[in-house]
């Protein structure tokens, strides 16, 4: 399909442009006017069979979009070109919302990576050619315009990722080693599930600290799984194994990483009337709580990752970085734990003492976790009534299509926190297209629309 660039669409590209240094990958837009600071987290759902296939896309220039756009309206699209297009639906839907709810800080779960976190082409596209365009807030298949303002972040992140680094152990017993089964963290290829982070105020990088590395095993009081699902016909136990051993051998477990993806606390420096503040983001990505069979692995790990940042806030001295460097946070210091942690307080499979425990810690501001601060929706409350998400205890507090409130922004007590919100229009609302549309995907609802989570954002005033 022939894409026509257009003059005017070729200076806006080179206006966006103009602001990147090629060099630190930085976009530099105006410095935020205030210190209301709104942190966001969103599990974007940018899943695709490979990095390079996300990076594609996020590389389809604005005009080349609306070509495919305009294509998709029509019905003259082929095949090959249809599933592009909806992978660009997906996209312009999730920078919508984006520029919708306006963080100065967003955690991006699901935006795969060369595994290593230093490939940026993928974080450059979505940040020049999606997110400093402007969207339409009705969402992109929509007949009507809403055009929201582009919004920019001066700063961005890749980290690595556990996800489909494959280990040198049978860890799944199936009798090989390959991915997905035997990665330290599921994944059929390395960077998949990754996450990512942008902010409108620097980043210390010099003073990022990643856990990627921690063994399960130094965490207190963890053991490892063992066979308890003993007596059932669809899950064998396999060959030589029986009922309550260990699971991993004991090279295994000795190199097991605690964390699924990683564990990250990312500095950022935030200039206040008061000379500057540093917030530590707290980021990551557990192993939901499900998939079991013979062992309960991932619910023991899910609460272990979860449990790390109790521990860690506390200080803790039994934990160490990828550096080397032993303990947690200091006393005095702001944080926000952020990220999709598949867990739910009130409901779930999980051990939701884990996620209690958290969101209760004495050092969390539990004005937003339970109190008057807690995001909410009144599309989530909706979905429940209306049948298409579980039940929950909450029901305005769900983050996700599944009915759990699994995606947090929790701050520490010393953050004021003035406002809060979880992106979920309802049907009476502006923007329902944006993440409910039976014309694409499977159910017209979900990851094929913009994704199966729900942004998240609390706000500070520092």
């Amino acid at each position: 399909m022939k894409l026509l660039k257009t003059a005017a669409a070729a200076a806006i590209s080179m206006a966006l442009l103009a602001g990147c240094n090629d060099e630190t990958n930085n976009i530099y837009p105006p410095e935020p006017e205030t210190t209301d600071v709104r942190f966001a987290t969103y599990n974007l759902s940018f899943d695709r069979s490979s990095f390079e296939e996300l990076v594609a896309e996020m590389q389809i220039t604005a005009p080349e979009q609306e070509v495919l756009m305009q294509g998709w309206f029509d019905g003259t699209l082929s095949d090959e070109e249809l599933k592009v297009a909806e992978k660009v639906i997906q996209i312009r839907n999730v920078a919508a919302i984006i520029q919708t709810e306006r963080p100065a800080v967003l955690m991006m779960g699901e935006f795969n990576n060369d595994g290593l976190g230093q490939n940026q082409d993928a974080i450059k596209g979505f940040r020049l050619n999606y997110l400093a365009v402007p969207q339409n807030g009705l969402g992109a298949t929509s007949d009507e315009k809403k055009m929201l303002e582009p919004i920019q972040f001066a700063y961005a992140e890749n980290f690595s990722t556990n996800t489909g680094l494959l280990s040198e152990f049978d860890l799944d017993r199936n009798g090989t080693i390959a991915l997905p089964g035997d990665a330290w963290g599921f994944g059929f290829y390395h960077g998949q599930y990754a996450f990512g982070l942008l902010s409108q105020y620097p980043i210390d990088t010099d003073n990022i600290r990643t856990f990627q590395n921690f063994k399960w095993k130094d965490m207190p009081g963890e053991t490892n799984p063992t066979i308890t699902n003993c007596d059932d016909e669809k899950y064998p136990i396999p060959e030589g194994m029986k009922c309550g051993d260990e699971w991993y051998t004991a090279e295994a477990w000795a190199q097991k990483p605690l964390s699924s993806k990683n564990h990250v606390d990312a500095p950022i420096i935030i200039p206040t009337a008061n000379g500057e503040k540093v917030v530590h983001l707290l980021l990551s990505h557990p192993t939901p709580p499900v998939f079991d069979t013979l062992t309960e692995n991932n619910k023991m790990l899910n609460r272990a990752e979860i449990e790390f940042w109790s521990d860690y806030v506390g200080g803790a001295d039994y934990i160490y970085d990828d550096a080397g460097v032993k303990g947690g946070l200091s006393h005095d210091a702001s944080f926000v734990v952020m990220g999709d942690l598949n867990a739910d307080p009130e409901n779930g499979d999980g051990f939701l003492d884990s996620i209690q425990n958290l969101m209760n810690h004495d050092r969390v501001n539990t004005l937003a976790t339970y109190g008057v601060y807690a995001p909410n929706s009144l599309g989530s409350t909706e979905c429940v009534a209306l049948g298409d998400c579980s039940d929950n205890t909450y029901p305005d507090r769900i983050t996700s299509t599944f009915g759990l409130r699994v995606d947090h922004a929790i701050p520490s007590n010393d953050l004021n926190i003035t406002d809060s919100g979880v992106f979920w229009p309802a049907t009476f609302e502006e923007g329902r297209l944006l993440m409910n549309d039976e014309r694409v995907g499977k159910y017209g609802n979900g990851k094929d629309i913009s994704s199966d989570h729900r942004l998240v954002w609390i706000e500070a005033e520092l």
